[in-house]
């Protein structure tokens, strides 16, 4: 058994309208800033997460679903990587 981290990106899906992002957006041209476009604002949430990976997975798919996103409105995905014994994490995939 082994620890994971999750590092979860909620988004609002392309076709509904962001109006945290349009707000920021607006907000940057009038200080100036030209060259942007499309800002978008979402969620990014950190949890550990202690199991098989195939387990912490489907435990981490569910969570998405039911609690960490709605999935009407929201896009959800994730990166896990396994800790090590000394809480450093390496990349699995």
């Amino acid at each position: 058994m082994a620890d994971y981290r999750a590092e979860i990106k909620v988004m609002l899906k392309r076709a509904i309208l962001d109006p945290q992002g349009r707000a920021v957006e607006t907000t940057l041209r009038r200080l100036g800033t030209t060259n942007l476009a499309d800002v978008r604002i979402g969620k990014l949430i950190e949890l550990t997460l202690s199991g098989e990976r195939a387990a912490v997975e489907a435990q981490l798919g569910a969570l998405l679903e039911q609690v960490l996103s709605n999935p009407v409105l929201e896009e959800a995905t994730y990166t896990l990587t396994e800790l090590g014994t000394f809480g450093t994490e390496h990349a699995a995939r």
